[in-house]
C-alpha cells in the first residue's frame, strides 16, 4: 500500500474548519496556536469569519494551509502512517511540503499571506477572468494558443480545464470554445490565477522564497508545473515562482502518482474537490477524506 496525501488549494474554505479538529487533538491545536503566533487575527477569523472577509485571498490561503496541516498532523498522531507521496493543488502544495517536512509551518503561512496578497494586487479588479471549460483538453489548448490573453491555468479533470487571462482574452476564448462545442462557465474570483498576469506576484515572492529554509523532503512531492516527483530543497523556490504564473498540471499528477504506485489517496483538509477530481481521472481509484475529527477518530484502511 503507497498513501498519496493531497492538499486542497483556494475554494474548498469554510467558516469553523480545523474547529473539531483542534478540540479533540493537541497536534491539530497546537498547529492554531502557531497560527495566532504568526498571523495574529487569522484564527479568529477561521473560526467566527465572517466569510467574506475569509474568502479573500490573502486569509483564504494561509486559513487552508493550517487547516490542511492541522488534519494531516491529527492523522498522523492516531494513525502512525505516513505518505508515499505528496501533491497540492495551487496553495495546497505548500500544506504538502509541509507535511514532507520540506518547509516550516511558520514560513508556510507567512509565503501564503504574502503570496495571497501579491497575487491580488498584480491585476486590477475586473481586468481578468477566468473560465472552467468542460470538453476535450487538446481543444481548449488549441483555442488559447490562437488567442491573445488566454491561457490554460489548472488542468483538473480528463475534461476540465481553467482557463485564466485578460478579461477580453477570457471571453474571447470562451466565445471560440463554444463555437467549437464546449461549454465554458465564468468563475467569480477575485483574480486570474496561474496567468502571465501574475507576473508582478512571481516577482514579489521570488525573493522571499529565495531566502527561505528549505529542506530535503521526507518523501517526494509531485509539483504543479511539472507533474513530477522532487525532493530537491535546492529547487523549490524556482518551482514554487513558476507555479504563480504556470498551469497546474493535476491529471499529469494524478496519473504520475498512479504509476509510481500510489493506490489510496487522501485528500487533507476541508472539501471534498480533490478526490473528486481524482475520481474523474481515476475512476477505480480509492479516495478518502481527512478533514474532520470524526474522520481522523473513524480512519480505517
Amino acid at each position: 500500500m503507497k498513501i498519496a496525501a493531497l492538499f486542497p488549494g483556494q475554494g474548498s474554505h469554510s467558516v469553523g474548519m480545523g474547529a473539531d479538529l483542534t478540540a479533540a487533538f493537541p497536534e491539530a491545536a497546537e498547529v492554531y496556536t502557531q497560527v495566532e503566533h504568526v498571523l495574529p487575527g487569522l484564527r479568529a477569523l477561521i473560526e467566527q469569519g465572517p466569510l467574506e472577509d475569509l474568502t479573500l485571498t490573502a486569509n483564504q490561503q494561509p486559513a487552508l494551509v493550517a487547516a490542511s496541516v492541522a488534519a494531516y498532523r491529527a492523522w498522523r498522531a492516531q494513525t502512525g502512517l505516513t505518505p508515499a507521496f505528496a501533491a497540492g493543488h495551487s496553495l495546497g502544495e505548500y500544506s504538502a511540503l509541509v507535511a514532507a517536512d520540506a518547509l516550516s509551518l511558520g514560513d508556510a503561512l507567512r509565503l501564503t499571506r504574502q503570496r495571497g496578497e501579491l497575487m491580488q494586487a498584480a491585476v486590477p479588479v475586473g481586468a481578468g477572468a477566468m473560465s472552467a471549460v468542460m470538453g476535450d483538453p487538446a481543444i481548449v489548448a488549441e483555442v488559447c494558443a490562437g488567442t491573445e490573453g488566454a491561457q490554460p491555468a489548472n488542468f483538473n479533470a480528463p475534461t476540465q480545464t481553467v482557463i485564466s487571462g485578460t478579461k477580453d482574452g477570457v471571453d474571447a476564448a470562451n466565445a471560440a470554445l463554444k463555437a467549437r462545442g464546449l461549454k465554458a462557465i465564468p468563475l467569480k474570483v477575485s483574480a486570474p490565477f496561474h496567468c502571465p498576469l501574475m507576473a508582478p506576484a512571481a516577482a514579489g515572492l521570488a525573493p522571499e522564497l529565495q531566502t527561505t529554509a528549505f529542506a530535503p523532503t521526507a518523501f517526494p512531492v509531485y509539483a504543479n508545473v511539472t507533474a513530477q516527483p522532487n525532493t530537491d530543497p535546492t529547487a523549490l523556490p524556482g518551482l514554487l515562482t513558476e507555479q504563480i504564473t504556470g498551469a497546474v498540471r493535476w491529471v499529469e499528477t494524478i496519473q504520475a502518482l498512479a504509476e509510481a504506485g500510489a493506490d489510496v489517496f487522501i485528500e487533507f483538509g476541508p472539501g471534498t474537490v480533490l478526490t473528486g477530481l481524482v475520481k474523474r481521472i481515476l475512476p477505480d481509484a480509492r479516495t478518502i477524506n481527512v478533514g474532520t475529527a470524526a474522520q481522523v477518530q473513524d480512519f480505517t484502511l
